[in-house]
């Protein structure tokens, strides 16, 4: 599986930025996704866990706490893609963000981790 992010760039801080991400796979696996989310790495810091959104019906939702009230993570399952929309940022929000899948195998017996490269988001003051 190949995830391929964009939507990265300068933004003032206030202003907002809508990440994407989409899902390949020439074995078509993509259509064991389970959960499709992002992570982030800030200077210095640790890679930190966004938010994630399951690719079920269910749809369940998970947030980091910094970010909840000013990120929505969504989904489009036809397209295999997971956006996250970014609105009041801050400095801090700062940081490289990746794109991450978790993927059954095609007889659904165990899930696999993917990670897409990552895009710089730069939040200026």
């Amino acid at each position: 599986v190949q995830l391929q992010a964009s939507g990265g760039g300068l933004v003032q801080a206030g202003g907002s930025l809508r990440l994407s991400c989409t899902a390949s796979d020439p074995t078509r696996n993509t259509r064991n996704i389970d959960v499709m989310g992002w992570y982030r790495q800030r200077p210095g810091k640790q890679r930190e866990m966004v938010a994630n959104i399951r690719f079920s019906s269910d749809g369940t939702i998970n947030y980091a706490d910094d970010v909840k009230g000013r990120f929505t993570i969504s989904r489009d399952n036809a397209k295999n893609t997971v956006y996250l929309q970014m609105n009041s940022l801050k400095p801090e929000d700062t940081a490289v963000y990746f794109c991450t899948a978790t993927v059954w195998n095609a007889d659904f017996q165990y899930e696999s981790d993917y990670w897409g490269q990552g895009t710089l988001v730069t939040v200026s003051s």
